[in-house]
């Protein structure tokens, strides 16, 4: 869905944001809000900047992604009013001030000053400031990010309008789009550099437009879990290719990892078992679910896959309890997924900012809240072969658990995760991912 269906769920979405908003300044004593967009930091004794990274709460509010020091200002009762900075520099070309039908719906100026922006909230009263606080050096501190008012804002982000996922349905299928032609080039035997470019190629994304740098790991490399290096010449054997890239769509994400095995064996069968596992666990995202239970299922569910392909000498359950399950799959089953890739209020309790804390020995999981209609998360079970956490477990009492001789085995590929973004649902859960690749596949076919 595009153009005109598309901006007439963005007025909707306008309407909630305001009314969210109105909500939550009454709450915390405040009578406007501005929302800075940021701009790139500098780099270290240089004269050139960071890539630029919006400020997330700016763009919940209007579809400005690439457009540093803009100001968004709101107050109760009246149409947003985005100030579009387009100074007077022969250094660099000055953004054009947006046309798209969405404009139609807040009131758009152009600032060729940044210092001119004070006169725009200047008689509002009791102003809250969202963003970096160095980009607000003349605001009373107290109403700089003031906690009470984020905590508002970020609670309630978590359930997603129509718009926002729309949104994040368009970016899944970007990402589907990348994922096939990196897997085109680990098959025609390039490295984890041309398969990467092939992603940026399909997306049509520069590396900095991307929500987060892609992981893209051949064999060994698959068992970092936030694998940093694009390595330009393939390894020689191919064993296993680890892709966990996304892409953004109006400043929505997706995030999703897929993982394939060059040739059969234990490896392959792991793969085809995670996969159906993670299917099983993609069912489970409803409304009512506790997502702490979620991710302790996942640990039962992994835990049995392991004995089964015999990595592991016990069920799933038993595995949970004496931390096996943990040696191979040390990191949370998902988080939230929106304007970020880890979207904010994951471990919130409710809209005051009390904390719902993990379970205990999962210290890494992102998301605790009990899971809503529109709330959007990533489903991503993985089983790794890391060396620290195999000599931790190998010193232990848990290495009587573990088959060795399977583990040396598989060492060799890495690991393996499966990552889909799920919208939950009272009823059946709509797996973004999965629909994404299959329109992606029909496209190629017809």
């Amino acid at each position: 869905m595009r153009g005109s269906s598309l901006d007439q769920l963005y007025a909707a979405h306008l309407d909630r944001l305001m009314r969210r908003t109105d909500r939550s300044l009454e709450a915390s004593g405040f009578e406007a809000l501005v929302i800075h967009a940021g701009r790139a930091p500098i780099q270290f004794l240089d004269d050139q900047d960071y890539p630029f990274k919006v400020n997330p709460q700016f763009k919940a509010w209007v579809p400005i992604t690439d457009n540093p020091r803009c100001i968004l200002v709101y107050s109760p009762g009246n149409r947003p009013t985005v100030l579009f900075y387009q100074p007077n520099d022969f250094w660099h070309k000055s953004a054009t001030l947006p046309a798209a039908a969405w404009t139609a719906e807040v009131n758009l100026v152009a600032m060729d000053d940044e210092s001119k922006a004070a006169a725009h909230w200047a008689k509002l009263g009791r102003v809250a400031f969202i963003g970096p606080r160095c980009l607000m050096p003349d605001a009373d501190p107290k109403c700089i990010n003031p906690q009470g008012l984020m905590a508002l804002l970020d609670y309630e982000r978590a359930v997603k309008t129509p718009y926002e996922l729309e949104c994040l349905r368009e970016a899944s299928e970007l990402g589907a789009r990348g994922h096939a032609a990196a897997l085109a080039a680990f098959n025609r035997g390039g490295s984890e550099y041309d398969a990467h470019m092939s992603y940026l190629q399909a997306c049509k994304q520069r590396e900095e437009e991307l929500p987060y740098n892609n992981i893209v790991a051949y064999n060994e490399n698959a068992a970092v879990l936030h694998y940093q290096h694009l390595e330009r010449a393939a390894p020689a054997p191919l064993r296993s290719f680890l892709i966990d890239a996304g892409a953004q769509y109006r400043g929505y994400a997706s995030d999703i990892t897929r993982t394939h095995a060059r040739g059969g064996g234990r490896f392959a069968d792991l793969v085809q078992a995670m996969d159906g596992a993670q299917q099983t666990l993609c069912s489970a995202i409803i409304a009512g679910r506790d997502f702490c239970d979620v991710h302790l299922s996942a640990h039962r569910i992994l835990g049995d896959v392991m004995q089964q392909i015999g990595l592991t000498k016990l069920p799933g359950q038993a595995a949970l309890e004496c931390g096996v399950t943990s040696t191979f799959f040390p990191h949370g089953i998902g988080h939230l997924l929106g304007l970020q890739v880890h979207d904010v209020g994951g471990v919130m309790a409710d809209s005051q900012g009390a904390l719902r804390e993990r379970p205990k020995g999962h210290p890494f999981l992102r998301l605790t809240r009990m899971l809503e209609p529109g709330v959007v998360v990533t489903v991503e079970p993985g089983i790794y072969l890391i060396e620290s956490l195999l000599a931790a477990a190998h010193a232990d009492e848990r290495r009587s658990h573990i088959d060795w001789a399977v583990a040396e085995e598989l060492k060799p590929f890495g690991g393996v995760r499966i990552e889909d973004n799920v919208a939950t649902t009272q009823d059946k859960p709509e797996n973004m991912t999965r629909d994404a690749f299959a329109r992606v596949a029909n496209a190629e076919t017809a």
